[in-house]
Parts: structure tokens; sequence; C-alpha cells
């Protein structure tokens, strides 16, 4: 029972399944305690809400005034490029998922538990970004300043600054910038610009 204590105590992650800390989350003042000491940044105004996940804290910085609502994952990894970075005045909806790596599946004889991971690639979120509710960061994105993602979105590839993107996988919607330029042609054609809410 100790070693489990010490364990938790000790231990790079923060959620629900480490029942020692994630107590801590409840109380403003220590739940902010816990996460200086666990994050590697850890901005002024910034929460960590219950019942949200973080692992591998030591890559993981969270800037000024950023909530991590409940039922978000945030997986790190230990590997130099399996960093994940929130920088300051990120909005996030509840349910978001960031990963930083995935498993392999070259070997199709395999099963693929036994095939190990890629190599972990970092993820970033710009300054002021919004991103929706259950969107999924996918390894190596970065979503930048002041840009958009939609609520359930899938974001496999960059997300450009000032622009609105959504789906499965996301797509540039349109500009924030009151301009078309960040919606290619083709996208245009298909009637992408229709989606505009």
């Amino acid at each position: 029972m100790v070693r489990r204590l010490w364990w938790w105590w000790t231990t790079d992650r923060i959620g629900p399944d480490i029942p020692l800390t994630h107590a801590l989350l409840f109380f403003p003042g220590p739940a902010r305690w816990l996460c200086r000491r666990k994050f590697r940044q850890f901005g002024d105004g910034a929460e960590f809400r219950p019942f949200a996940y973080a692992v591998c804290t030591d890559n993981i910085s969270i800037g000024r005034n950023v909530v991590v609502r409940p039922g978000t994952y945030v997986y790190a990894d230990h590997e130099p490029d399996g960093t994940i970075t929130i920088e300051d005045d990120v909005l996030m909806g509840p349910g978001i998922h960031f990963y930083t790596n995935n498993h392999r599946f070259d070997d199709p004889d395999r099963p693929i538990s036994e095939q190990g991971y890629y190599p972990s690639r970092p993820v970033r979120v710009c300054r002021g970004a919004w991103i929706g509710a259950g969107a999924i960061i996918c390894a190596g994105v970065t979503i930048g300043e002041n840009a958009v993602v939609g609520a359930g979105s899938v974001v496999v590839r960059d997300v450009p600054p000032r622009t609105l993107a959504a789906g499965n996988p996301a797509r540039p919607v349109r500009s924030l910038a009151g301009t078309d330029d960040t919606v290619p042609d083709a996208e245009r054609s298909t009637g992408y610009r229709a989606a505009r809410a």
C-alpha cells in the first residue's frame, strides 16, 4: 500500500486514475500547487479541472489563462519530441484529446499491440486559439494563433493562424481575417464555403 501511495504521489500523471493527487484538483490552492509541481510549465490563471487526464506531465506546458476541462486527455511522451505546448489564452471545450504518438501497424502479420509506436512528434496550440469540445489533435500538429477548431474535429495537419478548420479530417473552412485566402481552390469548388456558420 505504501508503495502504491508513493507511486501515486511521484508519477508524472494527473487524473482520476491517480486518486491521491486527483483529490487535490477539487481545491483551487492545492490544485495550483500540484500543477506547478507536475507540469513543465503552468501559467498564471491556468486551471486543470477534475476528471481531466495528463500523461508525461514533465513534457506538457500550459500557458496563462488556459482551462483544461473535464474529459480532456493530454498524452505527451518521454521522448524529446513528445512535448505538448498549449500557449497563453487558449480556449478549450471539454473532452479534447491530444496525442504525440501513434501505434505502429506496418506488419499486417503481427498484432498491432506488439509493433510498438511511431516516433513521437510535438503538438503546439498557439496563443489565442479555440478548440471545440471533443476535438482530437494528432501527433505533429500545430494550431496557429487565433485559429478555431470545430467541435468533434480530427486534426491531422497544421491549422493556419486565424483560420476556422472543421471535420474529419479537419480542413480549412474559412479565414477569420476577412478573406478566403486559406481555403484551397479545390475545397471552394466542392462547397466548403457553404459550411460557414
